[in-house]
């Protein structure tokens, strides 16, 4: 099942936004911030802090987003206990994709929002059709860009990323938006594959570890404040300011 569900990753990447081909939009502080070499099979050429940033699944993977198994897989039930969400928390849930897991985190936070962000047009067409779907009007799709997220500063007490930093474009100009957009006391939450751990069955770039995070983030003025490993693959890094 994991070789079947990798392989569709690896074809659905090839779909997505992130290729070899394209080259950073803006040029001053992107080139004295990132690095390009020739990419790697699953890779886009560019590298951050020695990383190389991984190929995007685009919205032709809504499928495998949204296939039944994968709360079972992820244990998706056990990450929105580890999160601890208040019922007024503002969350922005970074790469939102479907909103698989917006409208599971909406019913906790009932008198706040959830903020759905994502790049891709065709991924806010489903965000709106589930919202509708399900009546959850405290999810609030945003089309934001591949280097802002279009969040007010001080308006989120949380910012979630599941399976999506390795995948950023501009990891750097993201968190600092992030970071700004968070209230005092805010977190932000990576959801990433174990790179520590050979035996989770991943592509090497779509993996992270939490020393590569914690060295990434720094930068942007962000600190690991505690990880969490209840997951079966993955870890839950939480950060803070």
């Amino acid at each position: 099942m994991y070789r079947l569900l990798i392989l569709l990753v690896t074809t659905l990447s090839a779909c997505g936004q992130g290729s070899s081909q394209q080259q950073p939009a803006q040029t001053t502080r992107a080139d004295t911030v990132y690095q390009y070499q020739d990419a790697s099979r699953d890779g886009t050429g560019k590298f951050y802090k020695g990383r190389e940033i991984a190929q995007v699944m685009g919205h032709l993977g809504a499928s495998w987003l949204e296939r039944p198994e994968r709360e079972q897989e992820e244990r998706t039930d056990l990450l929105l206990k580890a999160l601890q969400l208040k019922p007024t928390d503002v969350v922005a849930d970074i790469g939102a994709g479907t909103g698989f897991f917006s409208f599971l985190m909406a019913p906790k936070v009932s008198q706040g929002r959830v903020l759905a962000v994502d790049i891709q047009p065709e991924m806010i067409e489903y965000l709106n059709e589930g919202r509708a779907k399900r009546k959850a009007t405290n999810v609030q799709p945003i089309l934001g860009t591949e280097s802002n997220p279009k969040l007010p500063s001080n308006s989120i007490d949380l910012a979630i990323m599941i399976d999506a930093y390795h995948e950023f474009s501009y990891p750097r100009e993201m968190m600092q938006h992030l970071a700004d957009a968070l209230k005092p006391g805010g977190r932000i939450v990576l959801v990433e594959y174990r790179a520590e751990d050979p035996a989770v069955p991943i592509k090497p770039l779509h993996k992270l570890s939490i020393a590569q995070a914690s060295n990434e983030l720094k930068a942007v003025g962000l600190r690991l404040l505690k990880t969490d490993e209840r997951l079966p693959q993955q870890h839950i890094l939480f950060f803070g300011k």
